[in-house]
């Protein structure tokens, strides 16, 4: 495969990401084939707007309580179907209002059952009133 040069401007800037972007939004209208020029051009635009993207917009993980309500939430479930995963009603009641937290046992339950992810569960978050 014969070396391409392709000419691409380091997005550094807002400005230079909104060029960025505006290039790729007719590769959107038009994908390059493979191999081609337009292609390598396409893919060096997309990393590097995704390296800008993740430095200047990142979106910190969820707290590990909040992971929970939308887990349930999204799956069309009443926080009474955690008991089986946390334990009584008073315990489920004790971790959605951050009384208690997390045991190793409740996350991978909820990592398996509810496929929340473990990373996001074994965060630490700060307990409203903690339970002695």
């Amino acid at each position: 495969m014969a070396k391409q040069t392709v000419e691409i401007e380091f997005i550094e800037t807002e400005a230079a990401y909104r060029r960025a972007l505006k290039r790729l939004a007719m590769f959107f209208d038009a994908p390059p084939k493979a191999g081609a020029r337009d292609d390598t051009e396409f893919r060096l635009l997309m990393l590097m707007v995704e390296k800008y993207e993740a430095g200047k917009y990142a979106v910190p993980p969820p707290d590990p309580v909040a992971a929970i309500c939308f887990a349930v939430e999204q799956r069309g479930l009443a926080t009474a179907d955690l008991q089986n995963a946390l334990g009584s009603r008073q315990r489920v009641h004790d971790i959605l209002r951050k009384k208690r937290r997390l045991t190793l046992a409740q996350i991978r339950t909820l990592n398996q059952k509810f496929r929340v992810p473990a990373e996001v569960l074994i965060r630490d978050y700060q307990l409203d009133h903690p339970k002695r």
